[in-house]
């Protein structure tokens, strides 16, 4: 069985409701995952948008969620996790909004794709402060057991 994650806020591909965006609440969305290999020690999320600043033409990866250390029988997040409902030992980095914490989708121009990328990992990280993307990507590299990923897509409206 391979790592899957997934939202009962919207399917993989479809479009993520406002509430979790910048034009609703930005609360995190509900996420549960499955296939979990027996060796894992801990997991991370990161939530990041390839298509910034348009998708047309893209110049960077934003980030909008840095999470590790989730325990390894955790089985998700509950809607607004970050917002204080982490699993016991979990940590949020710091995103491209310059905060830890989830910081929702926002897209300046056009329909942009959102990657939950979920890895289930041999050994917990060892970081400290507010460790960004690159930072989780570095600790992670040969201890990655496996890797789930979903998407999402938002437009503003108007």
């Amino acid at each position: 069985m391979s790592l899957t994650i997934r939202s009962s806020a919207f399917a993989n591909g479809d479009a993520i409701p406002p509430e979790y965006t910048c034009d609703g609440v930005d609360t995190s969305p509900p996420l549960e995952w499955f296939g979990v290999p027996d060796r894992t020690m801990s997991l991370a999320l990161i939530v990041d948008d390839p298509d910034a600043p348009d998708p047309a033409a893209p110049t960077r990866r934003f980030v909008h969620w840095v999470l590790y250390n989730l325990p390894p029988d955790a089985r998700g997040l509950v809607e607004g996790a970050s917002a204080g409902g982490l699993p016991p030992g979990a940590l949020e980095g710091k995103n491209d909004f310059g905060k830890r914490g989830y910081g929702g989708p926002c897209p300046p121009k056009g329909r942009h794709r959102y990657f939950f990328t979920l890895y289930a990992l041999d050994e917990p990280l060892t970081l400290v402060g507010a460790p960004t993307k690159a930072d989780v990507e570095a600790a992670i590299r040969g201890h990655v057991l496996a890797q789930g990923e979903m998407i999402g897509t938002y437009e503003r409206p108007g």
